[in-house]
């Protein structure tokens, strides 16, 4: 019988058919025997490691962060009791732009949506009874990166912890600030130069340090396709690289460091392929533009997180089964870490009820589902291939027209990505409004009355706490921040790496707010543009 239904399509545009075939992938000289590979092959399609699973289970990271480092601390021993791998650190706004908590702008942010920190006694406190040599600490942190990375380090060296035994990774990616999601600090430029500081700091003195996640995951929550993630995800790696090999940085060098943080959004198939894809693209871009020597250069590995934006506030439990399909795409597209949100995050931060069902989520998928008994299950699949093709083929076609204007950087100074991503995020919230696509509860299938979830409240004797432990820290200190900070003054007007200097300003006690405030004064701030 004929198909008279209307054609259907992906988010990202990328026309269905009725059902794939064979004969469609032969059209386009796709042959899966011949081109598939194997799992940990170049140009790693199917996984960058060749037992995948089997091997060892992705990282079960789960983002938390609120209030103060207390608090914050009883988090992270509560999830790692209840089997969680990894941590991953959620600071307040605040904090991501290197403000003090007794700042003016802070006012009303302080432990809001994430932990406060401004001391090096707060991430003392943050990380007590954490065993940093053994458990993998992520950061989500972009533009003071070097001042949290720093504050890390002293504390493992106030330990007694040697750095090359770190495992973690900071996000430290600051060019998609400027397109998707607005902490930044500093102008692109010195922005960038500290990204590479790190870069090179780190492959001498913390070799098993990520020393970025370069991140899709904010592009897509700020409305782009899967196609864009993609493309202007590995458009700004591409532009880091760049950066760090022009400062004469061996590839190889920093390049198996470099992780990757991608959306695990709705379109289930779309989804799985577009992890396969990106995988592909980075192997293939950088053998061809860097010509690396070590093979772990060339394969992606990535963070993938849960869609932040599919959550509703409206049937709150209706995100868990949303979850768990997209934890499961994730899996299924060959993720390394893997964060599952709350059901009630669209109305507040996580309650260790809902942070513990997340958390379950993953272990049912890890244990129960049978989906890491083989790497990469879908391959071969001719919807999964014939997507992977397509995100692919479109996915170069915006990085070809990024390479045109000069690269990530003079694409995001243009406003090219910025315009992209709002166009994109405009037809998506269209289709809701005329009902083209449906979220349930939403636009469809709605419910009068409110929620009865409970959720978390953030007391606001919190910030005024907070300020106090600063005032006091700052009254107690007797080392010589105010010499550090000049150091560190000098070394931003020079071109020295700053990260040693930052370190010194650390061990000496200053602040987040002194450091980034330091910084300020050569590089000054970066102010939103219109275009």
């Amino acid at each position: 019988m004929k198909d008279t239904k209307p054609p259907m399509q992906t988010s990202s545009g990328i026309q269905l058919p009725l059902f794939f075939d064979e004969q469609s992938l032969h059209e386009r000289g796709f042959e899966p025997g011949r081109d598939l590979g194997e799992p940990g092959q170049f140009p790693y399609t199917r996984g960058p490691q060749a037992s995948m699973y089997r091997g060892k289970l992705w990282t079960m990271r789960q983002y938390a962060g609120f209030s103060t480092a207390s608090e914050s601390n009883q988090r992270y021993r509560y999830l790692l009791e209840r089997g969680t791998t990894g941590l991953s650190v959620a600071f307040d706004l605040p904090t991501q732009i290197g403000l003090d908590s007794d700042a003016l702008l802070a006012r009303g942010e302080v432990g809001k949506v994430g932990v406060a920190i401004d001391s090096l006694a707060d991430m003392e406190t943050l990380l007590d009874r954490i065993p940093l040599d053994r458990v993998s600490i992520s950061m989500t942190i972009n533009a003071p990166a070097s001042i949290l990375l720093a504050l890390l380090l002293v504390v493992a060296e106030r330990r007694g912890i040697d750095w090359s035994k770190l495992n973690g990774t900071i996000q430290n990616d600051i060019l998609k600030e400027y397109s998707a999601r607005g902490t930044y600090i500093y102008p692109p430029a010195p922005s960038l130069r500290i990204v590479t500081d790190i870069f090179e700091f780190c492959s001498q003195k913390v070799p098993r340090w990520n020393t970025i996640s370069v991140s899709g995951y904010h592009i897509r929550e700020a409305g782009s396709t899967a196609v864009q993630e993609v493309a202007f995800t590995l458009a700004n790696g591409l532009q880091y690289v760049k950066a760090a090999v022009d400062r004469g940085l061996d590839v190889d060098s920093f390049a198996p460091r470099i992780s990757f943080f991608f959306n695990a959004h709705n379109d289930f198939i779309e989804e799985v392929a577009k992890f396969r894809a990106a995988r592909n693209l980075w192997a293939k871009l950088m053998r061809e533009r860097f010509a690396p020597k070590d093979a772990r250069s060339l394969a992606l590995r990535f963070h993938a997180q849960t869609a932040g934006s599919t959550l509703t506030a409206q049937q709150p439990e209706n995100n868990v089964i949303r979850v768990a399909y997209q934890a499961m795409a994730a899996v299924l597209g060959g993720c390394q870490s893997l964060h599952t949100n709350s059901r009630d995050e669209a109305l507040a931060l996580p309650t260790e009820d809902s942070v513990k069902i997340a958390l379950r989520t993953q272990q049912i998928l890890a244990y129960e589902t049978g989906v890491v008994s083989t790497a990469d299950p879908l391959g071969g699949s001719y919807a999964v291939e014939s997507i992977t093709l397509d995100i692919e083929r479109r996915a170069l076609e915006l990085i070809a027209k990024i390479d045109a204007m000069g690269g990530a950087l003079a694409a995001i100074e243009s406003g090219f990505m910025q315009n992209e991503i709002g166009n994109s995020a405009y037809i998506a919230q269209r289709a809701l409004e005329e009902k083209r696509a449906i979220v349930v509860g939403i636009n469809d299938f709605v419910e009068e009355g409110p929620t009865t979830l409970p959720i978390l409240v953030i007391d606001e004797s919190v910030e005024r706490d907070q300020v106090g432990r600063l005032e006091a820290f700052r009254a107690s200190r007797t080392r010589g921040w105010k010499a550090a900070l000049a150091a560190l003054d000098g070394a931003a007007r020079s071109s020295d790496n700053l990260m040693p200097f930052i370190v010194e300003c650390v061990r000496d006690e200053c602040t987040i707010g002194e450091i980034a405030g330091t910084l300020k004064k050569t590089f000054g701030e970066y102010h939103e543009q219109a275009f």
